[in-house]
């Protein structure tokens, strides 16, 4: 790296040292108070402008005589033209030479600077205005016409040009050149100003009819909306109705499709308002919402609106209103198509129009955004549609065949593998059951239960085969059933239940027995339950206790001994329905069932104490049934034999403890039973005998 003191090529051989900026030491101010004479921002400005020296100006030449004249011509050029060698391509300089020759009034020798820098840059559309104003300005018009003739040959996209050669003719009163020029203009196609320049040009002049044909091949030119309303506004403003109405009907032929359409039927129907044709304006406005994506239609909706208020009955501002929100939804659906809420304000709106084609329309629309996923969660609000469109063609439309149609295509759209709706099956059949059409209902159902089975099917299946009293069918359904769910305890109920009220008790029977040795159940308790009240029912006692019996060998739960022993008290009452029984004989009895359910409370209770001692909650509340089983035997029952067991209840604290360490204490009900009583006396004796045994020893030593 380069040192300081050597030199640097990039800064033409001088050392950096050489470079360096030099500034003044910044000089400390040691007296900071203010000084008696203040000076102010003016005053030192003022002070500047005084001193500063005059501006050096070059001195006034006077030319005297021709010869002067002649060399500071000749001076003039040389610099104009040492100018031009070096720096060829600036117009400028051309300009201020060309200029200079005409300030001379040398003409001849500024036209020739003008064709240099022409030919220097012909493009320059400038250096041609400016070239065709120095012959104007001095009056030589014949050469202003050549200079625009070659501009605007040479650049005829330069709509400036031919505005100044078309003035310039006009201001010198030559109406039939410019007329010439706007023709070779109009020749090129220029856009839509030079065209509405040339119809202001006849229009000046009063050739109404010349500006109409100009106007016909302007829109043969440019076929946009603004020019067809152009031709009609022009049309109107002559008092034309008719030709108006004409031209704007052409515009509707050509441009109906057209992204600016709407301005085009707006300004349609505003020019029949104007002519008092209110029913032609309103045949306008359905006309173009009609043919307009709704995306496009928001001004024509307002216009709309606005006309039926002004002009409309009552029915023709509902139908208004009507178009206006049918815009919203449309706007609602077009930017998100899978938001079923807003299909289905859409489709309610329809319906309360009442246009049966236009309802079909928005229902296949909406049915048409399928979810994307085939997730059941996404199309739990997307089958609705389908709900709704089926009960609209049944209910509404009453057509048969397309409700039938739109159940059929639901259902093979619906991915059944993955999941299904039990409501689509059930409605599609329940439409076939009204049509008195059972072949078809059992045809859905039985697909239903095919290809995705559901509690839901089953169970309406079997409701309507026993509506219509076909058992041999109920029986398989339910074979089915509980084939497809054998865990389902509802199924096996139900079976057995439709088998007792048909009298066929050893078949139920026997439908409970195989449901119990099922080796998973949803809910076994409920099953028990009225496995047990269907032995009671018929007045099965033996096989009754065999049950409760069997149930206590797979669970100890304190509701199965409660319910066995309460069976046991209850049992002979429930036997002896016969009124000629002597008294004695039902006494002897009630002593029985009294016997049998006290056996069932202590083989409870003996349970409880020996191999669950930590339920003891559950125990008391044994205790306290036996106890109310006693008070209800009356003379029979004896409370003693309960309230020695009876246990005490404690109310004692425990610590709660959290991740953070103890955070209080909380209360609880704790019971004591009385031989854990005893067991705690024996305890306390056996610790105060090894106290005063090892104190009698620490004597001795």
């Amino acid at each position: 790296m380069a040192s300081g003191k050597d030199p640097d090529p990039s800064l033409g051989y001088l050392t950096r040292k050489d470079t360096e900026v030099k500034l003044p030491r910044p000089t400390r101010v040691k007296n900071k108070t203010p000084a008696p004479v203040q000076i102010t921002a003016e005053q030192i400005l003022r002070e500047a402008r005084e001193r500063q020296e005059a501006e050096i100006r070059p001195p006034k030449q006077k030319i005297t005589d021709s010869t002067e004249l002649a060399d500071y011509r000749l001076r003039k050029r040389k610099e104009f033209e040492d100018l031009i060698r070096r720096v060829r391509w600036n117009t400028s300089v051309w300009v201020k030479y060309a200029q200079w020759e005409e300030s001379q009034k040398d003409f001849n020798r500024a036209r020739s600077v003008w064709e240099r820098a022409l030919e220097v840059d012909y493009k320059n559309h400038t250096l041609w205005l400016k070239y065709a104003e120095v012959e104007m300005r001095n009056k030589f018009i014949n050469h202003a016409r050549n200079v625009w003739d070659r501009a605007v040959s040479l650049l005829p996209r330069v709509d400036q040009l031919w505005y100044k050669y078309i003035h310039m003719e006009e201001v010198l009163g030559n109406v039939a050149g410019a007329r010439q020029i706007f023709e070779r203009w109009m020749n090129w196609m220029p856009d839509q100003q030079g065209w509405l320049s040339y119809i202001k040009f006849e229009l000046r002049y009063n050739e109404v009819e010349r500006a109409r044909a100009i106007f016909e091949r302007f829109v043969r030119c440019h076929p946009k909306v603004g020019a067809w309303i152009r031709f009609a506004k022009f049309e109107m403003k002559n008092g034309e109705a008719g030709r108006a109405r004409n031209v704007y009907e052409r515009a509707v032929e050509i441009l109906a499709d057209d992204e600016e359409a709407e301005d085009l039927f707006v300004a349609f129907a505003e020019f029949e308002e104007r002519c008092k044709e209110t029913e032609r304006a309103r045949c306008i406005y359905k006309f173009a919402l009609d043919h307009i994506p709704k995306g496009r239609a928001e001004d024509l909706y307002k216009k709309f609106l606005a006309f039926e208020k002004q002009y409309g009955n009552r029915e023709g501002i509902e139908d208004a209103i009507v178009g206006k929100r049918r815009f919203q939804y449309e706007d609602e659906v077009r930017k998100n198509p899978l938001n079923y809420d807003s299909w289905f304000d859409y489709i309610r709106l329809e319906e309360s129009v009442g246009n049966k084609d236009r309802v079909r329309e928005v229902y296949e629309r909406a049915i048409a955004n399928v979810p994307p996923a085939e997730e059941k969660r996404y199309w739990q609000r997307y089958i609705y549609l389908w709900i709704n469109y089926a009960l609209y063609e049944e209910l509404e439309a009453d057509d048969v065949e397309r409700t039938r149609e739109v159940y059929r295509e639901c259902l093979k759209l619906i991915p059944h593998k993955k999941f299904s709706f039990a409501k689509i099956w059930l409605l599609a059949a329940q439409f076939e059951i009204r049509q008195l059409n059972l072949k078809g209902a059992r045809l859905i159902l039985g697909n239903a239960i095919g290809k995705a089975p559901k509690d839901k099917i089953f169970k309406k299946y079997i409701e309507i085969e026993l509506q219509l009293g076909n058992i041999d069918r109920v029986r398989k359904l339910y074979e089915k059933y509980i084939e497809w769910a054998p865990e389902n305890c509802y199924a096996w109920i139900k079976y057995a239940e439709l088998e007792k009220s048909l009298y066929e008790i050893e078949r139920a029977r026997g439908i409970f027995e195989l449901a119990i040795a099922q080796p998973a159940l949803d809910m076994p308790e409920e099953l028990w339950k009225a496995y047990i009240e269907f032995e009671i029912s018929e007045h099965e006692f033996e096989r009754t206790r065999e049950l409760y019996e069997r149930l206590l060998d797979r669970t100890k739960h304190l509701k199965v001994w409660i319910s066995y022993a309460q069976f046991e008290a209850s049992a002979m009452e429930d036997s002896n329905e016969n009124s000629d029984l002597t008294e004695d004989y039902l006494h002897e009895k009630k002593k029985q069932c009294l016997q049998c359910s006290r056996r069932v409370f202590e083989k409870a209770v003996n349970y409880f104490r020996t191999a669950a001692p930590e339920l003891k909650e559950e125990r008391a509340m044994l205790l306290e049934e036996w106890l109310k089983m006693e008070a209800g035997f009356g003379e029979l029952g004896d409370v003693s034999i309960v309230q020695s067991k009876l246990p005490k209840k404690l109310k004692k604290r425990k610590q709660i403890m959290t991740e953070d360490g103890p955070a209080g204490y909380e209360e609880y009900i704790d019971y004591l039973f009385p031989e854990e009583t005893q067991t705690t006396n024996l305890k306390i004796l056996e610790a105060a005998y090894k106290w005063k045994k090892q104190k009698v020893s620490t004597d001795e030593d």
